[in-house]
């Protein structure tokens, strides 16, 4: 099997794979039926087994339905980091050729769409540089930096006010949450354009909520729904969480072993009382988070239902990266969910939301990199509730979505010469109405982050950790990199190392030897229970 595997990899050195796709006339859109809207959610830092339908224990009764009614995929990356994700999500490009968007060679979705006719506005967190309305966007409402208060909008880093409407600093009131807020004026901006042409032009919208990622604040009334619901320790949840997984076929279980607990963290039957009470307050707030997100995300489904636009609006629905494993605790309120709470849950609870994946956010491991995806298009999508194995990346979204709308990706844009896009459409995934499903990817993926790197072509994926060596897995009988077959297939380990190499070089990432010489990362953490005293109850 591997010599085939390997003569994959040596035709795709050989055919210039590791260059850009050089772009492909879009399609053109069909004139008897009208563009779709198109609706891009973003949540940030969301674990792949948190939703219902992926199968966690948190109530997501609307994503379920989006799901039910439109494609669940199973194998869908991102690059495993806030700013990184967003920028490849928005410019079809690695994040390293970006910069972030400080860089010009570069379009953007909505400068894009715009050009076909599409109404752009944003709703939520931006982290990138500049404004969303230098970029393509004519309307914007959120925030420019990455992490805010939930209840008072002022940002993690400067404790000063960050929210803007369009380019107006925005002050919120009493009965301010971020998540609410922004659905209410992406909803806004929906009725705004449409109005402004009696509904004859699409719009994008892209819905960029904050939610779940720290600080750990959330309603009250959510908050007390999940008394109780994490009692059970994350071992015992994990077990419960990989075994619904396997009942609703949306894994099999010898290709998806449920990864050993990660080693730095305790068995939940270890801890103490008081070290118990301290831990499970951040988890119910958590749950809590997501659970207002799917309520609002049931309030954008109403609207769009009500106003007749559902059938005929593509939404997408993904996170920027996995769970997140940072303990923060950055004042001695101890007890999550307030405003004057500040608190992350660590690796421990991270491990629960990435069930059955290995590591999170930042690394370039399934922990940090596979997202739940759900797309939902009734006029377009013709088996709804599909699962889809098909190897894809948030790369592939700006291609999809030209194709869709059929706008052509120039040359040229606003006087500058532009990089070729990266990934590869799936729009014929949406549009078929028989199931397609391609597992081989025809060109490699790659990810890297602070040292943390990955190069996944065919049935193989060489990843590293920062500072570490090399690791090989088959991931099309090993999704969640539990059996290391560096030291049996050398040969692929090597052909692969050339692969990445030359695409760090061309896009400006890091090399593997360079990485594989820097300090470990500190940034899977723990709380140290052992300063953990008795805590107060709960409520």
């Amino acid at each position: 099997m591997f010599h085939r595997d390997l003569r994959i990899l040596i035709i795709l050195l050989l055919s210039g794979a590791l260059t850009p796709l050089h772009p492909i006339p879009a399609r053109a859109a069909d004139s008897r039926q009208a563009l779709p809207n198109i609706i891009l959610i973003l949540c940030d830092d969301m674990g792949f087994s948190d939703l219902g339908c992926y199968g966690g224990e948190i109530r997501t009764p609307n994503l379920d339905r989006l799901a039910a009614n439109g494609i669940r995929f199973t194998d869908f990356h991102n690059n495993a980091k806030c700013s990184e994700t967003r920028a490849t999500l928005l410019t079809g490009l690695w994040h390293q050729q970006t910069g972030m968007l400080w860089r010009h060679d570069h379009a953007t979705i909505p400068e894009l769409l715009a050009k076909g006719g599409y109404h752009t506005a944003i709703s939520g967190k931006w982290h990138l540089h500049g404004h969303p309305m230098d970029h393509g966007f004519t309307r914007f409402f959120g925030f420019l930096g990455g992490t805010i208060n939930y209840f008072t909008g002022t940002g993690w880093g400067s404790r000063k006010p960050d929210l803007y409407n369009e380019r107006e600093p925005w002050t919120p009131d009493e009965n301010f949450y971020s998540t609410d807020a922004f659905t209410d004026h992406g909803i806004r901006f929906i009725e705004e354009m449409t109005s402004e042409t009696s509904g004859s032009d699409p719009f994008f919208l892209y819905l960029a909520y904050n939610a779940p990622h720290f600080p750990l604040q959330a309603p009250h009334e959510d908050i007390a729904s999940y008394q109780g619901q994490y009692d059970e320790g994350w071992d015992e949840l994990r077990r419960q969480r990989y075994e619904t997984m396997l009942r609703m076929g949306l894994i099999s279980e010898d290709s998806w072993r449920l990864s050993p607990r990660d080693p730095k963290v305790e068995a939940w039957e270890s801890l103490t009382s008081p070290e118990r009470q301290f831990l499970i307050p951040m988890m119910e707030v958590y749950a809590a988070m997501i659970d207002r997100l799917d309520q609002n995300i049931g309030r954008l489904i109403d609207y769009l239902e009500e106003t007749g636009r559902l059938e005929n609006t593509l939404i997408f629905f993904l996170s920027d990266n996995g769970a997140c494993p940072y303990q923060r605790q950055r004042t001695d309120k101890m007890v999550p969910g307030t405003s004057e709470s500040e608190v992350a849950y660590d690796a421990r609870w991270a491990n629960l939301c990435n069930t059955p994946l290995r590591l999170y956010k930042q690394y370039a491991h399934h922990g940090g990199t596979l997202t739940p995806m759900i797309a939902h298009w009734p006029a377009g999508i013709g088996n709804p509730g599909t699962l889809e194995s098909r190897t894809a990346h948030i790369v592939d979204i700006f291609p999809t979505l030209l194709e869709i709308s059929g706008v052509d990706y120039p040359d040229r844009l606003a006087g500058s010469d532009l990089q070729p896009l990266e990934g590869l459409s799936f729009a014929d995934c949406l549009q078929s109405r028989t199931p397609i499903s391609i597992n081989l990817r025809p060109l490699p993926i790659f990810w890297e982050f602070n040292g943390h790197h990955a190069v996944r072509s065919g049935p193989w994926k060489l990843v590293a950790e920062r500072g570490a060596p090399w690791e090989l897995y088959q991931i099309t009988s090993d999704v969640t990199e539990t059996r290391d077959l560096s030291a049996t297939h050398p040969e692929i380990v090597t052909s692969l190392t050339t692969v990445y190499n030359q695409w760090a070089e061309r896009v400006g990432a890091t090399q593997h030897s360079r990485a594989s010489k820097l300090s470990p990362s500190t940034q899977s953490q723990l709380f140290d229970l052992s300063r953990i005293t008795d805590q107060p109850e709960h409520e």
